[in-house]
């Protein structure tokens, strides 16, 4: 079978096979489902990590600090992430994207969220002072979060290939360290109220209101 045949055999089948979508309990991975027209929905709360500028980083500075800039904005990321029980599904460049289920995920992520913020602010640019003394550069970034019916299937081909997520996603508004969508911020659990007045804390933005990080 030529290339071209193959290819159009292959839409054939994805734009006319009917889906088979189940309601998922778990975060899935690749292996648990097909490459045929088969999907998981789940209700999730979706946190994005931005950093801001990246492009500005990559055009101005050496390669190797760039990398290193990159590699410990993600690393805290993904270390919180974890810690708070999010599951990472992807990495896009200077990106990271997670996705929290369960009773407690609008709480988690949001810890998860200032979290971040506090590990950005008080922990990765004060090492960089420290170990670049002249350097003008902090990280910025923005983190959206989001509660969400999300939609996952596997794309690629065989050998080589993924899971996509498609979610109704927050706006990552720049001027926002963290955005929290209304519709998450109706529904986290009480005990991040204490959390918001505990002394010593950063301050994050969520819908044009204050709400202090995490001490």
């Amino acid at each position: 079978m030529s290339l071209k045949s193959d290819l159009e055999t292959k839409i054939g089948e994805i734009l006319g096979d009917t889906w088979s979508i189940r309601d998922g309990i778990n975060v899935p991975s690749a292996e648990d489902l097909k490459l045929t027209n088969d999907a998981v929905k789940l209700d999730g709360v979706v946190l994005y990590a931005d950093m801001s500028e990246s492009t500005y980083l990559v055009d101005q500075y050496k390669a190797e600090f760039a990398a290193e800039i990159y590699k410990s904005y993600l690393h805290c990321a993904a270390k919180i992430i974890r810690s708070q029980g999010g599951e990472i599904t992807a990495y896009d460049g200077d990106r990271i994207m997670a996705v929290f289920i369960g009773d407690s995920k609008n709480t988690s992520a949001t810890k998860a969220a200032l979290k971040i913020n506090y590990a950005r602010s008080k922990i990765i640019n004060p090492s960089i002072l420290k170990y670049y003394k002249n350097t003008k550069y902090s990280i910025k970034h923005t983190i959206g979060i989001d509660s969400s019916k999300l939609f996952v299937a596997r794309t690629g081909i065989r050998g080589s290939n993924d899971l996509v997520w498609w979610e109704d996603l927050p706006i990552m508004r720049q001027n926002y360290v963290v955005y929290l969508a209304i519709s998450l911020l109706e529904l986290l659990l009480k005990c991040i109220t204490y959390w918001m007045i505990a002394p010593n804390t950063l301050t994050a933005k969520a819908c044009g209101k204050k709400y202090p990080g995490i001490p």
